[in-house]
């Protein structure tokens, strides 16, 4: 069996653990898919009644942005995660199994890809209750997923970065916190980022989470041509911008991940 095939293999058995310990600790996954919940109810039915939208429902506009916060927090925790691990000597234990020193990472971020899928699957019920369609074929809406679940993968290997790095997971809850909110809500997430001031809305544009945003808006035909779409690249092109983000984040953080691991490890 060469490096990659037992990466692959101890991978999936340290996926497998994370998965028990969320049966094991419901609360997890309870307070996971609660929460966004929580968001569609409040902007949908708060915010819905006073932000209007030109040819759309709000309700529809409001769902796509959801969906991408809501896959962003599930990623956050591969590296929170990682971090209890660390704290509680688990990770020490793993080093002393015959198993590959990249199966922990590709297990925790494997694990977190069920979590937000478990979580988009209680979303699209939950939008669907409130008012959500899809206007468009089944394929674009598995499209749309698949695109929210690659990205929020891609994520899984930055907070993976984080939390080996911060490695307490009090501080990792607020460091990601004072990072995520900024980024999803400077963005077209909520609201049509065509009103924010111009220095916000030039970060908006080029912002990762707008393009998903976008990319699944369209996918789920959640759009109209008398909504404004910014003249910038990512906005014209949502669904290459969020490829090419998601490739990206792979190429620099996986190898930065797994130097990170093998540092913590090693101390």
């Amino acid at each position: 069996m060469n490096a990659i095939q037992m990466a692959a293999v101890d991978g999936l058995t340290i996926a497998k653990r994370n998965v028990i310990k969320i049966k094991r600790v419901p609360d997890l996954l309870v307070f996971t898919v609660l929460s966004p919940i929580m968001f569609v109810l409040l902007f949908a039915y708060v915010f819905g009644s006073v932000i209007p939208m030109e040819g759309i429902s709000y309700r529809e506009f409001l769902i796509a942005g959801i969906f991408t916060q809501t896959v962003i927090f599930g990623s956050t925790f591969t590296g929170l995660g990682l971090a209890e691990d660390l704290q509680k000597g688990i990770i020490d234990r793993f080093r002393s199994l015959p198993m590959s020193p990249a199966a922990v990472l590709v297990g925790r971020t494997t694990s977190d890809i069920i979590i937000n899928v478990i979580s988009l699957i209680v979303m699209s019920l939950t939008g669907l209750l409130v008012g959500w369609r899809v206007r468009t074929s089944l394929l674009e809406a598995l499209a749309a997923f698949g695109l929210l679940v690659l990205f929020a993968y891609a994520v899984s290997w930055v907070m993976a970065v984080v939390g080996l790095w911060i490695r307490t997971p009090e501080v990792f809850n607020n460091a990601t916190f004072m990072i995520i909110f900024p980024l999803t809500f400077v963005a077209n997430t909520f609201v049509d980022s065509s009103r924010f001031p111009t220095v916000l809305k030039a970060i908006a544009d080029w912002n990762p989470v707008s393009a998903l945003t976008q990319a699944a808006r369209e996918l789920f035909g959640n759009t109209n041509s008398a909504m404004q779409v910014s003249d910038a690249w990512p906005m014209q092109n949502p669904i290459a911008a969020t490829l090419l983000w998601i490739v990206l984040l792979l190429v620099i953080f996986v190898p930065l991940a797994i130097y990170r691991y093998q540092k913590a490890v090693s101390r």
